[in-house]
C-alpha cells in the first residue's frame, strides 16, 4: 500500500469492511457498553454497610423479643444445635414457627407436640445425611421464657427427646456465682 496524503476523513481508505463501517458510524450499536461507576459504587457501599450492621461476630444467639430467661450460676457456652424457643403461645425452631402451646395449656397435661416432633426429626435426618459415619450428638437448646407453665416446658422437653434429641440444654442468663 502506497503512502498518500490523507483526505478530509481519516481512516476511510482502509479496505476492511468492519473498520470502515465502524469509522463511518455504520448504524450499529457499540459493543462496549458504558457502565456508570457512580451507581455501582453507591450500591456496593450500601451492601457493605448493611452486612456490617447485621454481622454478629460474637456467635451469640439472638433472643426472641420479650423473652426473660431464668438465671443460673453454673452454665456452659452455647453449642451448635437446633434452638427451640417458646415465646408467648408460639413454639419456634431456629426462628420459624412450628406450633403453639394453647392446647397443652388448656388440657394441663404433658403431650407430644406433633409439629415440633416432625421438624426436629427432619433436622436429625438431614444431619445424618450430611455427615455419614459420624455419631449424632442429639443436642437441642431450649430457649423458654421463665413465665411459661411447667406443663409446656415438660411437653417441649419430652417431644425433643422423642424426636431423637435426648441431650437437652436450657438457655439461661448467667448469674454471678455466690460464695459458699
Amino acid at each position: 500500500m502506497a503512502i498518500h496524503q490523507p483526505g478530509r476523513r481519516l481512516l476511510h481508505g482502509i479496505t476492511l469492511k468492519f473498520v470502515s463501517d465502524h469509522v463511518s458510524g455504520g448504524g450499529k450499536r457499540n459493543i462496549n457498553a458504558g457502565l456508570s461507576l457512580t451507581s455501582m459504587i453507591d450500591f456496593l457501599i450500601v451492601v457493605v454497610v448493611f452486612l456490617l450492621m447485621t454481622f454478629n461476630s460474637s456467635g451469640e444467639t439472638p433472643l426472641a423479643k420479650n423473652v426473660r430467661l431464668p438465671k443460673a450460676e453454673n452454665s456452659v457456652d452455647m453449642v451448635d444445635a437446633p434452638l427451640v424457643g417458646v415465646v408467648g403461645g408460639q413454639i419456634l425452631v431456629d426462628g420459624a414457627t412450628t406450633g403453639n402451646t394453647r392446647e397443652i395449656e388448656e388440657s394441663k397435661q404433658v403431650k407430644r407436640i406433633e409439629e415440633l416432633f416432625n421438624v426436629l426429626k427432619a433436622k436429625r435426618e438431614l444431619w445424618k445425611q450430611t455427615r455419614p459415619g459420624k455419631e449424632f450428638p442429639g443436642v437441642v437448646v431450649l430457649q423458654i421464657d421463665r413465665d411459661v407453665p411447667a406443663v409446656v416446658v415438660k411437653s417441649v422437653f419430652q417431644t425433643s427427646a422423642f424426636a431423637g434429641y435426648p441431650n437437652v440444654s436450657f438457655m439461661v442468663d448467667g448469674a454471678p456465682k455466690t460464695k459458699g
